[in-house]
């Protein structure tokens, strides 16, 4: 091992590392994980808690809008710390959309509108308004928010 210290954010350890073969450098970033967390889906099916799939459920949520990939991760770290430190091994997938959906509320209002029309099954073009109020009103109670 070449080199070890905090990554970025704090939630992980960065490694410089030399493969013994080839002698090439490479990072790996290590976490700590204080419990295995099980997700009870809707069906009731038990699945391990998946942070890639938590990651790739923002991304999702913002492609092609101006975040940038720390705020990301932040905002991801923060929801496995929730989850990890709540003294809950089960946790439903409907408690883990709930903190995305705070999360994105305050990371990207188009990103929260397309996350909220999928976890809260928008059918009807009067639920898309619905949540614009929402946010028009967040808006007004805060100038400072709107983009």
């Amino acid at each position: 091992m070449k080199d070890s210290r905090p990554a970025e954010d704090g939630s992980s350890i960065r490694r410089r590392r030399i493969c013994p073969d080839c002698g090439g450098r490479f990072t790996t970033f290590e976490r700590v994980q204080l419990r295995e967390l099980m997700v009870i889906k809707k069906t009731g099916r038990k699945v391990p808690f998946d942070r890639e799939k938590l990651v790739r459920s923002f991304e999702i949520a913002l492609r092609k809008r101006p975040v940038e990939r720390d705020r990301i991760e932040r905002a991801v770290s923060g929801i496995v710390r929730r989850l990890e430190s709540s003294g809950e091994v089960e946790i439903s997938s409907e408690q883990i959309g709930l903190q995305v959906l705070e999360a994105l509320k305050s990371l990207d209002d188009v990103a929260f509108v397309r996350y909220a029309s999928v976890y809260r099954d928008f059918s009807h073009a009067e639920d898309f308004e619905k949540v614009i109020q929402e946010i028009n009103a967040k808006i007004a109670r805060d100038p400072g928010l709107g983009h």
